[in-house]
């Protein structure tokens, strides 16, 4: 390795600042709570960079670079604006990308619609009250 003459740092430790692994940034910027959920996600097909598919994990990220993520039923699609190596609070995390506007309004539609499918087919068991009412309708005492 060649160390550079300004800064004494090597060549690639130089270059690891101008890029990043794809696992780790998705777990920095907080898209996957750990490196692994991350790194099967880009396994799974669920992550593009640039509009093309990724499948391996080290691929480097930049600043400028457009992912397209997919996770549970949503997907995001942002740009990169920063690295960060090291997972930080949220409030950092939300530096590292943009999300375009195209990308929020299509999950915020998404998200009506799964709600609205919700309220149409609850499944969940009716309340104690609720129940002791539909007995009662049904004409069972027990």
């Amino acid at each position: 390795m060649k160390k550079s003459a300004k800064t004494g740092q090597s060549a690639s430790a130089s270059t690891a600042q101008d890029s990043q692994r794809l696992d780790t940034w998705l777990w920095a910027a907080r898209f996957f709570k750990t490196r692994q959920l991350a790194s099967a996600a880009i396994d799974g097909g669920k992550i593009e960079l640039n509009g093309q598919a990724v499948t391996k994990r080290g691929k480097s990220v930049k600043p400028g670079d457009r992912l397209t993520i997919g996770k549970a039923g949503m997907r995001f699609v942002v740009d990169v604006e920063a690295l960060n190596p090291k997972r930080g609070p949220a409030s950092e995390a939300a530096l590292l990308y943009r999300e375009t506007p195209e990308s929020i309004e299509k999950r915020r539609l998404v998200a009506e619609q799964q709600r609205a499918e919700r309220e149409l087919n609850p499944h969940h068991k009716p309340a104690k009250q609720a129940r002791a009412l539909l007995r009662a309708l049904r004409g069972k005492s027990f």
